[in-house]
């Protein structure tokens, strides 16, 4: 969420940052409606306050002449009128701001300088680690894994739909033995407090993150208006909704493993085949909440948590740091980890780690205090799946897949797993 001060000291930034994200035809008549609804909101707020302190001079006068004894009725009719004339405005500001404000949820934060203008096209790979391995030969995971016996995905339409896929047997214990590794990982070296969290979370809590009011056909809800979590980034960040944080506790990081669930309602018949693209999957996610000053930095440190999970199962990737067009809409800068899925002949993203400025805590209200006695300032956030489950399992599939149908454990996994081997 933006600061209104954005729309009266820098609204070409605002502009400007809408027409890198390729968004600013579809925005414009709606930033143009928002810099006219504060300038009548400023106009009320004096309006209201003027009449507010005539009728404080007034009802002093009543006092003073009621007192002497005088005639006052001509100034309490004033002081009735003044009374309806800011009930009057004040409902009149009411609309307003109610106006202004679900335009301000509607306008995707803007990038930081440093992203590259231009749609997903434009999206630089920054770096790569780890030799491919050729696609000849190669069986997708889907084959792989029916042959094994441990993905079902006939089971998972039958019992649900399609999108959703059944893991099970050995492919239920690769979901555990990820969960502890990442878990484990996270904690004992990066630093992160693990979390365990609801899957189920208020309005509220969706429209603190930004996946609300935009994304609300994307998402899961009850009758009783409750969301199922999209990514834990929902429930962690929120958290610390409406917080005032000491300076000395930041940065902050959490983490938590969580199922996640997503309609996809825009990417019908995208990937439809195997795990690619399914509406019920499991992420262990990373979250950090940090000063200004520190955000730059703290970006590069999330990445290079989530990459190091990759390092160790030993599963080439690369590295990409998406364009204006392509960022998603309450981040400021985004890096987006691709494995490569031989099988499938293809890069496949598993993470996106983001730096969101203080855009998520403006509309959570999470605040720092810098030193005793200063006034309180926006957190800036941060967070990135670390990693998320299915894609991960594609990429073990598929690049560790032997000749005679077997899949190597990754060494960093099978202390988790218990075996070396998928038979």
């Amino acid at each position: 969420m933006h600061d209104l001060r954005t729309l009266r000291d820098n609204l070409e930034s605002l502009r400007a940052g809408m027409r890198r994200r390729l968004q600013l035809d579809a925005l414009a008549e709606k930033i143009d409606r928002a810099e006219v609804l504060d300038k009548n909101r400023r106009s009320l707020i004096q309006r209201a306050d003027d009449r507010k302190a005539a009728r404080n001079s007034a009802t002093q006068e009543v006092a003073r002449r009621k007192k002497a004894k005088e005639n006052a009725d001509a100034l309490i009719a004033e002081t009735r009128a003044l009374g309806d004339e800011i009930s009057a405005l004040e409902l009149e500001l009411g609309g307003v701001e109610g106006e202004l404000g679900d335009i301000l949820m509607q306008l995707p934060n803007i990038p930081l300088a440093d992203v590259p203008d231009g749609g997903e096209e434009s999206n630089s790979v920054v770096r790569s680690w780890g030799e491919p391995r050729a696609s000849e030969g190669v069986r997708p995971h889907w084959e792989i894994g029916e042959k094994l016996g441990i993905l079902d995905l006939a089971a998972g339409s039958k019992i649900s739909g399609s999108g959703f896929i059944v893991l099970q047997r050995g492919g239920a214990r690769l979901v555990r033995a990820l969960m502890m590794f990442m878990l484990d990982l996270h904690t004992r070296e990066h630093g992160y407090e693990e979390m365990s969290v609801p899957y189920l979370v208020t309005r509220e809590t969706m429209t603190g993150t930004g996946q609300l009011p935009k994304f609300e056909d994307d998402a899961y809800r009850t009758d009783d208006d409750l969301f199922l979590i999209p990514t834990a980034e929902v429930p962690v960040t929120n958290l610390l909704r409406g917080e005032i944080l000491e300076a000395s506790t930041l940065p902050r990081a959490l983490t938590a493993y969580t199922p996640c669930f997503r309609r996809e309602a825009g990417a019908a018949g995208k990937d439809t085949r195997g795990m690619i693209r399914v509406h019920q999957f499991d992420k262990v996610e990373l979250v950090r909440f940090t000063t200004p000053e520190s955000s730059s930095a703290e970006l590069e440190k999330l990445t290079s948590h989530a990459e190091h999970v990759l390092q160790l199962l030993k599963l080439p990737y690369r590295v990409l740091l998406l364009a204006a067009g392509d960022t998603g809409f309450s981040s400021a800068k985004t890096y987006d980890l691709e494995l490569w899925a031989p099988g499938v002949g293809k890069w496949l993203e598993v993470s996106s780690c983001s730096a969101f400025g203080d855009f998520q805590a403006r509309r959570a209200n999470i605040r720092y205090r810098p030193a005793a006695g200063e006034k309180p300032r926006f957190v800036h956030t941060l967070n990135g799946s670390a990693l998320a489950f299915p894609r991960t399992i594609i990429a073990i599939l598929e690049h560790y897949q032997n000749p005679d149908g077997t899949v190597t454990i990754p060494d960093a996994l099978r202390p988790y797993f218990g075996g070396d081997l998928l038979t």
